[in-house]
Parts: C-alpha cells; structure tokens; sequence
C-alpha cells in the first residue's frame, strides 16, 4: 500500500517549483492533493490535472498567504472540500531571487519576505493545524526550510533570517500540538527550480560553487526531494516531531 493512501493533503505554494513536484508526487503516494496557489494559476490547473490522471482527487485553491483573512478562507475551504486534511505542507517561501548582494537589501524586500515566510506559514499551521486537532486522526505537518539555517545567507539575509524564523515555529507547534499533530521541517539546500536557474548568480558562477562543496556532486531536481516530505508526512516517522531534516547532498555536514 501506498504510505499516503486515502489520504487528504494541502500543499501551499504548489503552482510552481518544488510544490508543482510535490503535488503530483505525493498523490502518486496515495494522496487527494488541495493544490495551493497564490499567482501561479496555469501551473496549479496542470497539476490538478496531472493528479486526476493519477485517479486521485485534486482542486486547485488560491489565497495570498500574507493575508489572515485569505488564510482563514483557504483553510474553510480545504476542510470543506475534503472534510479533514491528514496532511499540511507548507511549501510557500519567497528568496528574494532578484536581490543578488546584501547590498541590495530594501525595507520592501525584507517586509516581503519575513510576510510570506514567516507570518504565512505562522498563520497557515495555526490555521489548518488547529482544525486538525479536532480530529480524531490527529495530522502531519512539514515545513520546507532550508540549510541556510545552519550556513546563513551573505546575499540575502532576511532570508535566513526567516528560515530560522520557520525553525523555531516548527518547533513550538511541535510542542503545542503534541502529541496529536506531529510537525517537523526539511532544510534543502539548492535544487534546479525554474527560479533558481535563471538567477544571474546561478548562471555567472555560483552554481559550479556549489557543486564543488558538495559532496554528492550534483543539485537535485525538485522531484528527488518528494521522498523525503513523503517519509515526513507518513507513518515511517510516526516517532518524530520537531526535527529537522538536513537534505542538502552533504554541503553542510552539521552533525552533535
């Protein structure tokens, strides 16, 4: 049996890199698929359709993350639709793609990242993970992080700042929805999304930068990464809440 089978995900910011993999990936695990978007329709409506194909149930559903009333309606609607979600994932991150130093950094860059990252996946745990009290099966949720919480980020720090940011909610929702609602994150590091690949960065140098510390040698494509939300979402971690999974092919190497 499929480690997901039967049942109901939401997955946020799933109009477009790593959530666009992991909509489908996850259904193809079993799982009815709430794809979330924000601006990124054509990309939502495709992996709706791509779920269907999967013969799972999918619809796709917009908010603006840095809005409490859009959050309250997402989760409203998720919940109607399929009754009870069994799943959160809280894919929505911005990186500031365009700021290429901390030189470059601006009032209106930090505000918007710290109000996505931070503030929209606050209210959608709170949100989604306090109905998911309610039922009896309890939940799963799985913040992506990232490894810059273990290097930081010298070209945009606001945004390390707001992955420590989704750490520490990681670890107090853990705590507060313990022990029905289990809550861990992943920190990524670098993965060959649309976004990342056209970066002036990534295709001036820091690409091959990367590659040369890390240890596997390559930058996964979105879709290698899918295992790993699985394993967090399922019963194979049913004894973890709380943790961070480092994913990031050795180039941070933190370890007790």
């Amino acid at each position: 049996m499929s480690r997901l089978e039967g049942r109901n995900v939401l997955v946020t910011g799933a109009g477009r890199g790593f959530g666009r993999a992991l909509a489908p990936g996850l259904a193809r695990e079993g799982a009815n698929v709430a794809v979330h978007y924000a601006t990124s329709r054509d990309g939502a409506l495709e992996a709706v359709a791509e779920i269907r194909d999967l013969g799972r149930d999918a619809f796709e559903v917009q908010a603006d993350l840095r809005s409490w009333d859009d959050i309250r309606r997402l989760a409203e609607e998720v919940f109607e639709r399929f009754g009870r979600v069994d799943v959160l994932v809280n894919n929505v991150g911005d990186v500031a793609p365009e700021q290429m130093s901390w030189r470059d950094v601006s009032e209106e860059l930090i505000d918007r990242v710290l109000a996505v990252d931070v503030k929209g996946t606050l209210l959608v745990t709170h949100e989604v993970g306090s109905r998911m009290l309610e039922q009896e099966s309890g939940g799963t949720i799985v913040n992506v992080c990232s490894n810059v919480v273990v290097t930081g980020s010298p070209r945009a720090p606001q945004y390390a700042a707001s992955k420590y940011g989704v750490l520490g909610l990681t670890k107090s929702y853990a705590r507060a929805y313990a022990p029905h609602v289990r809550v861990n994150a992943l920190g990524p590091g670098f993965m060959e999304t649309e976004s990342t690949i056209i970066r002036e960065d990534w295709r001036s140098g820091r690409r091959e930068a990367v590659l040369a510390e890390t240890p596997l040698g390559r930058i996964p494509k979105p879709e290698e990464l899918v295992g790993v939300v699985v394993f967090l979402a399922s019963d194979d971690s049913a004894h973890m809440t709380g943790n961070f999974v480092l994913c990031d092919g050795g180039f941070s190497m933190v370890g007790a």
